[in-house]
This record gives C-alpha cells, structure tokens and sequence, in this order.
C-alpha cells in the first residue's frame, strides 16, 4: 500500500505539493506511489532556478531502471530552490520521496489554485 499523507496536494501524473511553511511556495515531487512503479530511480534532470513554468509543462525528467519519465509541473509558479542533493544521490526520491526527496520549490503565480489538484482521497481512488 502506497504511503498517501492527507496533508498534500496530488495531480494525476503522480506529482505532489506540500507546504514549505513559506507564503505560496510549496516543494515539488513525485508520490511513493510513482516511485514505486518506477522502481530504482538513477537520476533525475531538474531545471535551474529562476524558471517559470505553466501548469502541466515538462520541468524534467526522472530515470529509473525500468524507464524514463517526463515530470510535470503542478501548477504554474516559477522554481526558487532545487534538490541539488539528487544529483549526487537520485535513490533519496525512492527512500523518502515526502522528505528529502523533494525535487523542486515552487512559488506559485496563484496560490488559490491548489484546491483545483487532487486530495489524498482522490488521489487514492485515482491509483486504485
């Protein structure tokens, strides 16, 4: 059973945003769920901060021995912060993807429109 923690938001592409505390800026990453499908994640291309994506844009991908997957931006905002820490240790996304494993932050152009992604509910009906 993948772990789902109720305090997230989720898209249907396997992303989350959880709250960093700081106003409208929320870190980026993929479910358990996700990385449990892909399995040994062994590297991920994230993008430089400073740039700006819309909602549902490709900001990188993530490699893993079965496959490589596009990344999708949860919502439009711009990247303050990335986890430079993957480089040196992609495997983190599969150990604590919740944690440590956080890809990106976000700063969102419309905080409001967390409420449109999926709760921890629907996302659980979502992955079955």
């Amino acid at each position: 059973m993948s772990d789902i923690p109720a305090d997230l938001y989720y898209t249907e592409e396997h992303e989350y945003l959880k709250s960093t505390g700081e106003d409208g800026v929320y870190a980026v990453g993929i479910t358990d769920y996700a990385q449990g499908e892909l399995g040994d994640v062994v590297f991920v291309e994230l993008p430089d901060g400073g740039a700006q994506f819309g909602q549902m844009d490709v900001f990188g991908t993530i490699e893993a021995v079965k496959a490589v997957s596009d990344l999708y931006c949860p919502l439009e905002g711009e990247i303050v912060a990335v986890n430079d820490e993957l480089d040196d240790d992609p495997s983190i996304v599969n150990s604590d993807p919740y944690g440590a494993g956080w890809m990106i932050k976000l700063k969102l152009a419309d905080p409001s429109e967390v409420s449109s992604l999926l709760s921890a509910d629907s996302y659980a009906e979502h992955i079955g």
